[in-house]
């Protein structure tokens, strides 16, 4: 059976797990004859610890898949296997809504095979205005925000901010996971999408 090597920018569990868990659902359609293995690697976002806008997370997750296309190509046999390259990045986007500030915490991915590549988002949040004003008006890092905000530790290592606010019913995991199916949607579907 043919082995496919999916490299993710990160080595945080839930971005690994979430890669995984499409992966399971979209693998068949992708290529029902392949098994599938993640590889996590470190890589820099080329964006600030929190983005604030659209343009900064997507930014940030293509800069992770293009930094892995690098390191591929650099490392050469060492990255044999490596097909596809995911960028995962999550983060803010700040909007007016009639004259008042939301904030909304959002999860992006970006999906590459070296050649080509697509964005997928998992939809958004409202983030609290309390919270809100520790990240954006006072520059403090998300995941050191979420667990002062939220009294645990290692929140984004766990359930990240989108489970303290939906009481686990939607994790940063599930986040990152429906990004994740997004993106791959142009190669899994790609005669729809040409």
């Amino acid at each position: 059976m043919k082995k496919i090597v999916v490299a993710v920018g990160s080595t945080r569990r839930p971005k690994l797990n979430a890669v995984w868990e499409a992966l399971s659902v979209i693998g068949p359609t992708l290529d029902e004859a392949a098994l599938y293995d993640v590889v996590g690697v470190q890589v820099d976002s080329g964006v600030g610890h929190t983005p604030l806008n659209r343009a900064e997370l997507m930014a940030g997750a293509r800069g992770r898949a293009e930094a892995l296309v690098r390191l591929g190509r650099e490392r050469g046999p060492d990255a044999s296997g490596w097909e596809y390259f995911v960028g995962l990045e999550g983060g803010f986007d700040v909007v007016q809504d009639n004259g008042q500030r939301l904030v909304f915490l959002q999860s992006w991915a970006y999906v590459s095979n070296g050649t080509r590549g697509a964005y997928g988002q998992s939809g958004s949040i409202l983030v609290p205005e309390a919270l809100a004003r520790r990240v954006v008006d006072e520059g403090v890092e998300l995941s050191i925000a979420i667990d002062a905000f939220s009294g645990e530790q290692g929140v984004r290592d766990q359930q990240g901010a989108w489970g303290v606010f939906t009481k686990n019913l939607h994790t940063r995991q599930d986040s990152f996971r429906t990004a994740v199916i997004n993106a791959f949607a142009p190669f899994f579907n790609a005669k729809l999408y040409g």
